[in-house]
């Protein structure tokens, strides 16, 4: 019998290409987007239920899942990837945007896992597979929100790990690097204000060394070559990194104490 993975924010990126991967592999794919009237590749696919879900409404989560469920019979795996990264001094962001990146990365994450689990729970099994970052690990300088989400992923999946273990479930982290999708773009918030004279030479500095790190980005690919293999190894391992600079940033971080790792970001970025 085919296995089903139900994929959030597959309209692009990381999503896209594990929906695709997994769909090569013989899977079905419930392919969850905000906008799937805009999609225009994955909805051509056999085994592939293209769903409207917006992790920030609870309605679409629920009708994306019965739907799914409907449609192939059960959930074997869950990805959460569904989010974006909010970048910029705390003190720029309004509350609003604030509770967006939370709620979106958070407790959007939350929400759908939630959603799941009693399939998960009656079926005695299902993977829970969550995209954190090695921003989940360590930071760069004006992170605070996006890198306080990712943080909190690590820590959610972590201890989640100890109660889907009780009916025979898992969850699994998958841990990238700067890949080379739209994080830039659509799924980068930037805020600013230049009358903050104060910060405005570590903005200058994380403008500057963007474009440098997106050099070393790994293509989406990668990761949904992780998360297929997360999915699919049988091992009782809860972290994956994914992409050469992940593996490299994340063992100098375990490596290295506070001071030592801190300075080497600063000098990274000129500060």
């Amino acid at each position: 019998m085919k296995k089903t993975i139900l994929i959030t924010g597959a309209s692009s990126g990381i999503g896209k290409e594990t929906a695709k991967l997994f769909h090569s592999k013989g899977w079905n794919v419930i392919a969850t987007m905000r906008n799937p009237e805009n999609e225009t590749e994955l909805n051509h696919l056999d085994n592939v239920l293209v769903a409207k879900l917006d992790v920030l409404d609870l309605d679409s989560i629920q009708k994306a899942f019965q739907d799914g469920v409907q449609k192939f019979g059960s959930v074997d795996v869950l990805l959460n990837n569904a989010g974006y990264g909010a970048y910029g001094p705390l003190e720029t962001f309004s509350r609003e945007k604030i509770v967006r990146q939370f709620n979106t990365n958070v407790i959007g994450l939350l929400d759908v896992t939630k959603t799941v689990l009693p399939l998960f729970r009656q079926n005695k099994k299902g993977i829970i597979i969550n995209i954190s970052s090695i921003g989940g690990k360590m930071t760069f300088p004006l992170g605070s929100l996006y890198h306080g989400t990712k943080f909190a992923v690590e820590g959610i999946s972590e201890s989640l790990n100890y109660e889907v273990e009780q009916f025979g479930g898992q969850v699994k982290i998958v841990e990238p690097g700067m890949i080379a999708t739209d994080f830039g773009g659509r799924s980068f918030d930037f805020s600013n204000d230049e009358n903050m004279a104060e910060y405005q030479t570590i903005v200058g500095a994380l403008m500057a060394a963007l474009p440098v790190m997106a050099q070393n980005a790994s293509p989406a690919s990668v990761v949904a070559e992780v998360i297929f293999e997360a999915a699919t190894d049988g091992k009782r391992q809860l972290r994956y990194t994914a992409g050469e600079d992940a593996k490299m940033l994340i063992t100098n971080r375990q490596q290295y104490d506070d001071a030592t790792f801190i300075g080497g970001i600063k000098s990274q970025f000129g500060l």
